[in-house]
């Protein structure tokens, strides 16, 4: 797809058996989404691996995942850098920089990034007790 992400690597998920074929406008949109992993990738200066990526319907119900998740659509990867650091220094790096994004979830062990075309630059956080807005200091220490 990309020099450093292929179209394996974007549909990747933990779950087993279940069909997790994209259909031809998914692979539309996992290559837009690699082509902006690509930014991600330079910004970080290390090789990024997806942890999951592209979900068909049953798989992401599967998961658990939200009915309207972004991965459903290719427009979202969940990803790690350990050689660049942990999910929030990742997060307040990317938050830091110009790329656009509609969602950028740190998820305590991960990060959720998505590239759906609303493009709201929304930056959550995963708390012990729920979701909450922002990367601040109260939120960086749940």
């Amino acid at each position: 797809m990309t020099p450093h992400f292929t179209l394996e690597e974007m549909t990747v998920t933990q779950v087993r058996g279940w069909d997790n074929t994209p259909s031809p406008e998914v692979e539309t949109a996992l290559l837009a989404t690699a082509t902006q992993l690509e930014f991600v990738r330079t910004l970080l200066n290390k090789p990024i691996t997806i942890t999951s990526g592209y979900r068909s319907v049953k798989v992401n119900e599967v998961v658990g995942g939200a009915p309207n998740s972004a991965h459903i659509k290719g427009n979202a990867v969940d990803f790690i850098c350990p050689k660049f650091g942990t999910p929030l220094e990742i997060c307040i790096a990317i938050e830091k920089s110009p790329l656009m994004f509609d969602q950028l979830i740190q998820e305590g062990t991960w990060v959720h990034l998505s590239f759906a075309p609303a493009s709201r630059r929304n930056v959550i956080t995963k708390t012990k007790t729920g979701y909450v807005a922002g990367l601040t200091k109260e939120t960086r220490n749940a």
